[in-house]
């Protein structure tokens, strides 16, 4: 099959490569499918492709590469929609709004996206937790890191 990307022109891709997320994602409840496609070979920063409108494209980070303790929790019927019993059975990517300089561009540590790696389906979930926010500036991940070394 073929799709139009915001970022990489015309793509091909295979059905196992969808991601489906069955309520969408939050105000965009009628995209369903999307691919995952990294922007490099590093793989911490990817384009979330939804395959039915070309323009839309979120972008998303590891945050694991952001935050090693980040451990974002979900509810229990987050975790039977998704088909696993416990968080950690899942793959976990946070929204960044890009900006300039790129220390001013913000990542959603409070809204994760999660996908069971097994079946692709994947959901946006709001932590309970208060340790984390929507909008965390890049710059903030740097600091921290400053003062462990």
């Amino acid at each position: 099959m073929k799709t139009q990307t915001r970022y990489f022109g015309e793509i091909e891709y295979t059905k196992e490569e969808l991601l489906t997320f069955a309520k969408g994602l939050f105000g965009f409840e009628d995209e369903q499918e999307f691919l995952l496609i990294p922007f490099s070979n590093e793989g911490t920063l990817f384009s979330l492709q939804s395959v039915r409108t070309p323009e839309l494209a979120f972008t998303l980070m590891h945050p694991f590469s952001l935050a090693p303790d980040y451990a974002p929790v979900l509810g229990g019927e987050e975790l039977k929609t998704l088909g696993v019993e416990k968080s950690e059975d899942l793959y976990y990517y946070v929204m960044c709004t890009v900006r300039e300089p790129v220390g001013e561009s913000t990542v959603n540590m409070k809204c994760p996206v999660a996908i069971n790696p097994d079946t692709r389906c994947g959901l946006q979930a709001i932590l309970e937790s208060a340790a984390w926010e929507m909008r965390h500036k890049l710059s903030e991940f740097d600091k921290q890191e400053d003062k462990t070394c």
